[in-house]
């Protein structure tokens, strides 16, 4: 198939049977636990999140509308599991997080400065770098993922890297 999943439209989404969802669903499992772990930052997490994100596409699919593009609509509803998590963590016991800090002191310091830099950035910012540098995305793509004109996004990326120059 010479035709990148990201070109693929679905005729008609409401009458999309199992055999062509999974096969769309499957040509995309990389790059959408590429996206989970970026965010993430923990295998299991990711594979977590990427099940639930195809769970909820499976149940939501009558809901995509004809012109969309249906790998767009996969890593936005990937990106909103990844942060569900993110919020669930965030109400983690405190010896949990002790745990957690004692492995991120054994991580490189640039990469903990980077990553902590990327935490304290605005999360509309964030998004936007994260699927620039981390997903090789073009501005187009992130703009048709986030919903969002190219214009909007191209500013987002500029002051999404001012932030990240100002806390690193």
């Amino acid at each position: 198939m010479d035709q990148t999943m990201a070109d693929v439209h679905v005729a008609d989404t409401s009458q999309m049977d199992e055999e062509t969802f999974f096969r769309y669903l499957s040509a995309e499992q990389r790059r959408l636990y590429s996206i989970a772990f970026s965010y993430l930052r923990n295998e299991t997490d990711a594979l977590e999140a990427v099940q639930e994100a195809s769970c909820r596409a499976w149940m939501k699919r009558k809901k995509l509308k004809n012109e969309q593009a249906f790998t767009s609509w996969l890593i936005r509803i990937t990106i909103n599991c990844c942060m569900d998590e993110l919020r669930r963590k965030k109400r983690v016991q405190p010896s949990e997080k002790i745990k957690e800090e004692a492995v991120q002191e054994m991580k490189s310091g640039d990469r903990i400065d980077l990553e902590r830099a990327m935490e304290r950035m605005k999360k509309k910012y964030r998004h936007v770098v994260m699927l620039k540098y981390y997903q090789d995305m073009t501005t187009a793509e992130i703009a048709k993922v986030l919903q969002k004109p190219e214009g909007t996004i191209k500013t987002w990326l500029r002051e999404g890297l001012k932030q990240l120059r100002k806390y690193m």
